[in-house]
């Protein structure tokens, strides 16, 4: 009985792996070909899947989608480094922002803005970006059964690749960020801090905190994507009740909205412990990670995560809806939730 239940069980699981292998076969690499035609039979689309304008154009999405929504919640980032760094005197995300607005005023909550924009933007071009690319090419690597089968692993693979290159682009600007909220005194802006922090440092002040952000932001965007695309299969196939391919571009646009919120949840709580060594690290020059993770211990790297499951559910609801929305504007191949392949279907027996 207990195996039985236990082997259901896992199948039902949306991040399993297959319970069974397939014989080889002579099969052509033909999946980005297969998505570009189904695309192209049911929409008006203003480019080709996989092509140079589509992986442009969805960078330009991620840019507005990180940058954006980064920007936007800067208050709130703001408190969070705050109580992370100095969880004695930032005791809570209220008393956070009543210290913060008795010391520095309405205007000091928008501190780190520019760096915030300027680095994220940076981050949303490459980390959806590559995504895209990288997803096709490990498609077409696999073919069109593998794909199927391996979604799952091939959504992790590809985001994890696109996000090692985004934290890169990203890392001088959170540094600074960093460094302008947490530091009282340091630097007002981006033009005082980038300079300053030069001069004492070098550039290995702008990239001592890369691995950490690997650390953090690397599981972050596996789960943000890979939980995103399997809640948006689930949620077509048993909430919403009528196929993708009926739904009106705003109740699809609905599904992208609660796909992300789900996926942020996840995102803040797996990510959150690297979180809060980056922005111990960034603050104090001469630490080094390992120092830092010592000195915060297993309660203090959860500081600030009340905090953080607002402000990373949230932005990644409306990262992915600006992402989407974007791809709606400019008419880009959006293929719909995965389906098994007929080909698949007569080797499993499941047609006639």
């Amino acid at each position: 009985m207990y195996p039985t239940t236990l082997t259901q069980l896992s199948r039902a699981n949306p991040f399993n792996a297959p319970h069974f292998s397939l014989q080889e076969t002579e099969e052509p690499k033909q999946s980005r070909n297969l998505a570009a035609a189904a695309i192209a039979d049911s929409e008006d689309v203003s480019c080709e899947f996989g092509s140079t304008k589509y992986y442009a154009l969805c960078g330009f999405g991620g840019i507005l989608s990180c940058g954006l929504t980064h920007t936007a919640v800067v208050p709130l980032d703001l408190v969070k480094c705050r109580i992370q760094v100095d969880p004695d005197k930032y005791k809570s995300i209220g008393k956070g922002f009543s210290l913060t607005l008795k010391e520095d005023g309405a205007r000091g909550l928008a501190k780190g803005w520019a760096p915030t924009f300027i680095g994220y933007s940076m981050q949303g071009l490459c980390k959806f970006g590559f995504y895209e690319m990288f997803k096709i090419f490990y498609s077409d690597m696999l073919g069109e059964e593998n794909t199927y089968l391996w979604r799952t692993s091939l959504y992790l693979a590809a985001s994890a690749s696109a996000e090692f290159f985004a934290d890169i682009a990203l890392a001088p600007m959170e540094a600074c960020k960093v460094r302008i909220q947490t530091c009282p005194g340091y630097a007002n802006n981006l033009r005082q801090c980038a300079p300053k922090m030069f001069a004492e440092e070098g550039v290995w002040a702008f990239y001592k905190g890369v691995v950490p952000l690997w650390m953090r932001q690397i599981p972050y965007t596996m789960m943000k994507f890979a939980c995103f695309e399997r809640t948006v299969e689930l949620l077509y196939k048993h909430v919403v009740p009528k196929p993708r391919a009926e739904c009106t571009k705003g109740e699809q646009l609905i599904v992208t909205f609660t796909a992300g919120y789900i996926a942020g949840v996840f995102c803040a709580i797996v990510s959150h412990p690297a979180d809060s060594v980056v922005s111990v690290l960034n603050k104090e020059s001469g630490s080094t990670a390992a120092q830092v993770l010592k000195k915060l211990g297993p309660k203090g790297v959860w500081k600030g995560l009340v905090a953080r499951i607002i402000m990373i559910g949230t932005l990644t609801a409306l990262q992915w809806f600006i992402y989407d929305s974007v791809k709606v504007y400019f008419r880009l191949p959006r293929p719909p939730p995965p389906e098994m392949p007929e080909s698949l279907k007569k080797k499993l027996g499941l047609t006639e």
